[in-house]
């Protein structure tokens, strides 16, 4: 298999890198992810205009990409800036349209991928624990209108976000795959709350609240109880941008990390001419490329069967959450103590990293996923 990337996704990679190197430098970036929105809503149009979100998604969706290998370059570039943009719910949101909408929801798409319309993917809760089919959000048949009540935990970019995807059971238990619909849910209807605030690592979230939300059949995406498959592979497209996007702030920790080596002296002498320190550097080295194996795996996979895709998303979210906790470890423990400054942009690239670990399920869970479902293909 040939693992090389096109022209035209080495050309995209180029261009995102230059931009974010040129226009989203640091002190940026930090301005943002510190500032009450969260974002730039100036930095995200241009980003659409360079056609950055379009490379999201495929042709029939309006876009120009939307293959594992596409979404892994975007976010890679966009780990290496740090960028706090709305991309990853923009993602999943679209490619659960694109999957399952019919025509009039798949117009939103348009919105979505010129960057005018902000979405935000509402269906993790406060007791779910990472687990896709445990949704306690009700949505109950009343008449000819839907009326959800629930809450959702940690949505990204909710208090801007002008559309949710909600995800709801229609019927079943709590932890079944069946019965779980998808609705989407605009910000302005009448019961939706919503409170914000700020991220440990940059930019903000939101609590959204559900309290007698009325919907028509419009709002549902999908088939009544159909949704999980859907739910799983947008998910999974998620899984594969966390990966990407952690893999591009490991080789900016690694780059800041090899010219510390270089340029701190002591005893008269650079501390990256000391062996035990380019042990460690090795090491890493060595960790970082097997990151980057895995976030190749899951993104071939992507379009393949169910149990594959999974799989290898699963073990790619593995990978990168305890390499990325290993690389920050190192990479910090080799700065020293300056290596925890907030002025130091290493230290955000650090946390960044721990954080991606907890995002769509961490390093324990997707162990476990892994396992179970070789279990069930055997």
């Amino acid at each position: 298999m040939n693992f090389q990337h096109t022209e035209d996704r080495r050309m995209l990679a180029d261009t995102l890198n230059r931009f974010i190197s040129e226009q989203y430098g640091f002190a940026t970036r930090d301005q943002l992810a510190r500032s009450p929105l969260g974002f730039s809503h100036e930095m995200w149009n241009r980003f659409a205009e360079l056609g950055i979100i379009g490379a999201l998604f495929d042709e029939a969706s309006g876009g120009f990409g939307g293959g594992g290998f596409d979404i892994a370059v975007v976010f890679e570039s966009l780990g290496r800036g740090l960028v706090v943009e709305p991309f990853l719910d923009t993602l999943m949101v679209g490619q659960a349209l694109a999957r399952s909408g019919n025509d009039a929801q798949r117009v939103r798409l348009a919105a979505l991928i010129d960057g005018s319309c902000i979405a935000a993917l509402a269906h993790g809760e406060p007791d779910s624990h990472y687990e896709l089919a445990r949704v306690t959000t009700r949505a109950q048949r009343n008449g000819d209108t839907w009326q959800l009540n629930g809450a959702k935990a940690v949505v990204q970019h909710g208090e801007h976000a002008a559309l949710f995807l909600v995800s709801a059971r229609t019927d079943g238990h709590e932890d079944s795959e069946q019965g779980v619909s998808l609705f989407l849910v605009p910000r302005e209807a009448s019961g939706v709350s919503v409170r914000g605030y700020p991220k440990i690592d940059g930019g903000r979230a939101a609590e959204l609240t559900l309290q007698g939300v009325t919907l028509t059949d419009d709002a549902l995406l999908g088939a009544q109880g159909a949704g999980f498959a859907t739910l799983e592979y947008a998910v999974a497209c998620g899984v594969l941008a966390l990966c990407a996007e952690a893999l591009g702030a490991m080789d900016v920790a690694k780059d800041y990390t090899l010219d510390y080596l270089r340029t701190r002296k002591q005893f008269g002498v650079a501390i990256g001419s000391f062996q035990a320190l380019q042990h460690r550097m090795a090491d890493m080295l060595l960790e970082i490329e097997q990151a980057r194996s895995a976030v190749i795996n899951a993104a071939a996979a992507l379009s393949a069967g169910r149990t594959v895709r999974e799989r290898a998303v699963s073990a790619a979210k593995y990978s990168i959450g305890r390499i990325g906790a290993l690389v920050a470890e190192e990479c910090i423990q080799l700065h020293g103590g300056i290596g925890m400054t907030w002025e130091l942009p290493l230290a955000h690239y650090a946390k960044r990293l721990v954080m991606i670990d907890h995002q769509l399920g961490d390093e324990d869970h997707h162990l476990e996923r892994f396992v179970q479902l070789g279990r069930e293909r055997d």
